[in-house]
């Protein structure tokens, strides 16, 4: 896999007319662009359509965390917009991710189409052991062991990899073994600011730890040339 197509960059914006023209700047150097609630509420499901006529793969991240067969009925409709990969809440349990990736190898199957990328997402990498213990209400379990057993469940309910912080990278690769695919966000590079993320880390520190996406957003977004900030990415990731 080339380096620019191990970045995911973050479409944070409120237009279309944004998130087309970082698609047109960016489109060699980075690989898979993220459509998250932000964008998505605001443009609808067009956005996906008009950034894989531009060329683009799309990853559409609107962790979905329903009653299995809701859930189910949405990874079709994922599946008919023609996403490389979406998400879903391991924290919605094991019948509901066994429902949509039944559901999506089932449409897949009937569109003659090839099945989407599903990714569990974990434990959020704004979420501290503090925070999972008192808010989340989740206590006696250390948080690498959270993301470790919601990844393997996640495996063993058919989906095909995980989204999470790349500091539990390790344990993941124990659990669930080389091919289940890792997407990390939470990456901040050396000379960026860290933000909202608590469990962060760099891309070139991910892609040794085994990443094999990595969501960038501000660090590209924000930056004053952002091409310049995806060549440094690239290089780093290329060391």
């Amino acid at each position: 896999m080339e380096s620019k197509d191990r970045i995911i960059l973050a479409l944070d914006v409120d237009t279309q007319a944004e998130a087309v023209g970082l698609v047109k700047e960016l489109s060699c150097y980075v690989g898979t662009y993220k459509i998250g609630m932000q964008l998505f509420n605001a443009c609808g499901p067009e956005i996906v359509h008009r950034i894989n006529d531009l060329g683009g793969r799309v990853f559409v991240d609107l962790k979905f965390h329903d009653i299995p067969n809701t859930v189910g009925a949405a990874g079709r409709v994922m599946t008919r917009l023609g996403c490389a990969m979406f998400n879903v809440h391991a924290a919605g349990g094991r019948e509901m991710m066994k429902s949509i990736a039944r559901e999506v190898a089932q449409e897949s199957q009937r569109l003659g189409a090839a099945q989407p990328l599903i990714l569990a997402v974990t434990v959020l990498t704004s979420i501290s052991q503090q925070d999972l213990e008192n808010d989340v209400l989740i206590r006696g379990m250390a948080l690498p062991e959270v993301v470790s057993r919601w990844a393997q469940m996640a495996r063993e309910s058919g989906l095909g990899g995980v989204v999470c912080s790349p500091q539990e990278i390790p344990v993941i690769r124990q659990a669930c073994g080389p091919d289940f695919k890792i997407v990390t966000p939470g990456i901040r590079p050396v000379w960026s600011e860290a933000g909202d993320q608590k469990r962060i880390t760099t891309p070139r520190q991910a892609l040794d730890m085994g990443a094999d996406y990595m969501v960038i957003g501000r660090p590209i977004l924000k930056a004053a040339d952002r091409i310049e900030a995806a060549q440094k990415i690239i290089a780093e990731l290329e060391a």
